[in-house]
């Protein structure tokens, strides 16, 4: 009983209007979950079909229907099904009983290729993607937040919630901490000496980067070239360069250097005497840092050729007028076209001028032009402003059948200094083989011109021989070479040597504890093996005049010199070592397409306007990430092949070598 307002008391209710309070309250929570049923998203899905057999949910994608009329007809099984539902675009593979394939390639572990895999959702893998696209394609980091980029990647991954520009730039540094990582055990591993090569570029704020670059020969003599760092400096001054070389040395670990190339800029004959000192002082230098110093090849060639053609004759001004005229009028050029049609001048070369700090860009210019010749007599009969415009502005007017076969002997001569940088710039193999041979030649090219009858082109080479006595000298002078590989050879004898006997006296401080009969006949299993070693390489000039006397390799273009050595270096172990440290030395400090310019080398508008350690990451992470993968563990593993043939030579039983190699391993 409860009491009113009033303080009566009410009436008790009788069961019939409590049982039909109790049905009312039922049919309004059946309206209720009705209405939210209607209201679901999972209608989004679904159709509502009024059929005979009752109402129907039939699915968008599959058709599928299900019961939803009666009260017991919820809307969990219509989840259930989308869930599950094979049509529906936004399934995960995991969730359907039939991956989704793709033609992608996959590698297998077999090592080859199958044709189908199937894509899985996956947002740090997608996020190291978008790094990795980012660093690569040199991409500012605000052009993840672009619509474009945002609405593709909403059609093509909707699930990816694309990140900001903060976390893209905090991901790409994690890629550049990453990969320094894993380039710093590939050369904690490596047994050969490395190369430097430095460089310097410029921001647009005026800061000055310098730019350290090693290179290397690993261990299944495949040669490698990776940015070191990309880091400003304060000056050019000789010593600021060599603590920036040095630090970086320090921060990497290297310190078995064999070579560092660089410019012709006299503040980096401070820097390399000051790396010298350093080297020599945590004695890992050659012959005391002897050949630690190198000279860019493709930056004297660049000195020696612009040099010669200051003193360029009549002869190339009236082609470079020539040129510039047409080039000045789209209608111009376009009649031009139309001679070398009507001349049926077979060739998709268009006419170039060249520019004063670009000395390829003056031969390019003359070789174009000497093979439109016929369609520029042509352009002189049909067009009557050539020739007047031509005498009108310098009295050379244009060029007559002598010039052109001036030009012509001019470009043939600057073609060897071309090859010559093309084939010394190259960084994706070894060039130090190479480049003596294209020396040779083009000291004898400038020899005999010298002694020409052309008058220009006897002046212009004996200012360019003048400039190239003065680094390279004489061809003559090459006999110091036998001179210098006998310093080495006996330096590498005497170091393998050295090494020995210093792991002979480590182990013996260390031996505190007594060996057990085991490890005591591994000792001196090992110590058999290296006395063995020693007393093969005692004789320092059997095995470098073996190596001299043997006949030279076939001379063919496709011949690799690293190959060569990777089989035969088990025949000449000291000479290969030297052949491994010495090839892998530079020529050339710049790329093929900056080996003939005079001028700096700039970073674009979007690197110039972030901090410097950033952009020290993106150049860096780059340059990993687009070179060549390493060698993996099992493509390593010859040494130990090599190292057990030698153990055999040696006529040491099956067990012993298995013993020594396990305690190698």
């Amino acid at each position: 009983m409860t009491t009113n307002v009033g303080g009566v008391p009410d009436q008790p209710q009788s069961e019939h209007e409590t049982g039909q309070v109790s049905q009312n309250q039922k049919k309004e929570q059946g309206a209720k979950r009705k209405r939210m049923k209607e209201r679901s998203e999972v209608w989004e899905h679904f159709d509502k079909e009024d059929l005979p057999s009752g109402m129907q949910a039939i699915c968008k994608y599959c058709g599928m229907s299900y019961k939803c009329g009666a009260k017991k007809n919820g809307t969990s099984v219509l989840w259930a099904h989308i869930s599950r539902c094979r049509k529906y675009p936004f399934n995960t593979p995991k969730d359907s009983k039939q991956s989704l394939l793709s033609f992608k390639s996959a590698k297998e572990p077999s090592g080859g290729t199958s044709g189908l895999t199937y894509p899985k959702f996956d947002a740090g893998s997608i996020r190291k993607a978008l790094s990795f696209m980012v660093i690569v394609d040199e991409l500012p980091f605000k052009f993840v937040e672009g619509i474009g980029f945002s609405h593709f990647c909403g059609v093509i991954e909707p699930r990816f919630n694309v990140p900001s520009r903060i976390t893209v730039a905090k991901d790409c540094f994690e890629t550049y901490l990453t990969e320094k990582r894993k380039l710093k055990n590939v050369l904690k591993r490596c047994n050969s000496r490395v190369s430097l090569t430095t460089d310097t570029w410029t921001s647009i704020q005026q800061i000055n980067y310098m730019c350290l670059t090693v290179h290397f020969i690993d261990n299944n003599w495949k040669l490698h070239k990776r940015i070191l760092n990309f880091c400003p400096i304060s000056s050019h001054k000789g010593d600021d360069i060599g603590k920036e070389i040095e630090k970086c040395l320090l921060d990497w670990g290297l310190e078995n250097v064999m070579c560092i190339t660089v410019d012709n800029a006299s503040s980096n004959d401070t820097a390399i005497g000051y790396m010298r000192r350093k080297i020599n002082g945590w004695k890992t230098g050659v012959l005391k840092g002897r050949f630690l110093h190198m000279r860019c090849v493709a930056h004297i060639v660049n000195l020696v050729v612009s040099d010669g053609l200051k003193t360029v004759n009549e002869s190339v001004q009236r082609v470079r007028h020539a040129v510039r005229f047409i080039k000045q009028s789209p209608a111009r050029l376009q009649r031009f076209k139309k001679c070398v049609l009507d001349e049926k001048i077979n060739t998709k070369k268009g006419l170039c001028l060249d520019v004063p700090t670009r000395w390829n860009s003056t031969y390019l210019m003359l070789n174009v032009a000497i093979e439109l010749q016929d369609a520029f007599e042509r352009y002189s009969g049909e067009d009557p402003h050539y020739v007047v415009d031509l005498n009108e502005r310098d009295g050379k007017g244009s060029p007559d059948s002598d010039d052109w076969n001036n030009v012509r002997r001019l470009s043939e001569f600057l073609q060897a200094f071309y090859d010559l940088t093309l084939h010394v710039s190259g960084s994706l193999y070894v060039s130090l083989n190479l480049f003596f041979h294209e020396l040779v030649s083009v000291a004898v090219l400038m020899k005999d011109l010298v002694s020409s009858d052309d008058v220009d082109m006897c002046l212009m080479a004996c200012r360019m021989k003048e400039k190239y006595e003065k680094y390279w000298g004489d061809p003559e002078k090459i006999d110091n070479v036998k001179v210098a590989l006998n310093a080495l050879y006996e330096e590498y004898r005497v170091s393998s040597g050295n090494d020995v006997n210093r792991e002979e006296v480590s182990s013996s401080k260390d031996g505190k504890t007594p060996l057990s009969p085991k490890h005591k006949k591994i000792e001196v299993l090992k110590s058999k093996y290296k006395k063995h070693k020693c007393e093969r390489d005692r004789d320092a000039k059997i095995e470098l005049d073996k190596y001299l006397e043997e006949d030279t390799a076939e001379d063919i273009d496709e011949f690799d010199i690293l190959s060569w050595w990777k089989f035969n270096c088990s025949r000449f172990p000291t000479v290969g070592r030297i052949a491994r440290d010495v090839l892998v030395v530079p020529v050339s400090t710049v790329a093929p397409e900056s080996a003939f310019s005079t001028g700096g080398r700039v970073l674009d508008q979007f690197r110039s306007s972030l901090t410097p350690r950033v952009v020290e990451g993106l150049v860096c992470a780059q340059n990993w990430l687009r070179a060549s993968p390493f060698p993996s563990i099992e493509e390593c593993l010859e040494e130990a092949e090599l190292l057990e043939e030698d153990l055999k030579n040696m006529a040491v039983g099956d067990a012993d070598i298995d013993e020594v190699l396990e305690i190698i391993d």
